[in-house]
């Protein structure tokens, strides 16, 4: 079961909210993310470090829900007509972004803010990605296309794009990127699909993820 996308904070808070997540991103830009303390945002966000620290704990649970903020998507994925090409494109882009030194830096950001003891900022990720999905899904549905589950999905093609972001020994390649989408939606066609299925279509594809 996927968490839900939890909603923006309104008001007040989301005015702190927003200044201080502004703050952390020109700062970062202007001092570089190794000078950033809590102290120098809260100036820079105008208010004291005692609200952040409230709010946030410590840098690392901040710099985490910055992260976060980034994983929202600002529209719908692309309708290219059907659900394996509305999939391509997703994952190739979510392959890309990952990819960059942007989307590096805010995938160390959410394990930092993991390791320092919380399940929230990660969750949240996970629930913003699987939205994504589900629109994807829910389009092929309505068209009459046999699709597979959220599951399969953030099993058999996000989770080798992170791994391979975070870990290598290499990082994920297009090609491969379209290999994982298209196991995934040969195991969701075949007869008596299970939810499992789409997910065991791809142990052919063990081999070139681990060379």
């Amino acid at each position: 079961m996927n968490p839900r996308p939890a909603p923006r904070p309104g008001g007040r808070s989301a005015r702190v909210q927003a200044a201080v997540h502004r703050a952390t991103n020109e700062l970062a830009e202007q001092i570089g993310r190794a000078q950033l303390t809590v102290p120098l945002i809260a100036a820079q966000a105008g208010v004291t470090p005692s609200t952040i620290y409230r709010r946030w704990g410590d840098l690392a649970e901040l710099l985490a829900d910055v992260a976060l903020d980034r994983f929202r998507a600002d529209a719908e994925p692309a309708d290219t007509g059907s659900v394996e090409g509305d999939l391509q494109a997703w994952a190739e882009q979510f392959f890309e972004e990952m990819g960059s030194e942007v989307g590096q830096t805010m995938l160390r950001d959410v394990l930092a803010g993991r390791i320092q003891g919380s399940m929230a900022v990660p969750s949240q990720c996970a629930a913003y990605t699987a939205s994504q999905i589900e629109i994807i899904l829910a389009r092929g549905s309505a068209r009459g296309e046999a699709v597979p589950t959220v599951d399969a999905l953030m099993d058999g093609v996000v989770a080798p794009i992170i791994y391979r972001t975070l870990f290598g020994p290499a990082r994920a390649s297009h090609a491969l990127v379209r290999e994982l989408v298209g196991g995934c939606m040969a195991g969701a066609a075949r007869p008596g699909a299970q939810p499992s299925d789409a997910a065991l279509a791809l142990d052919g594809l063990a081999g070139p993820m681990l060379e």
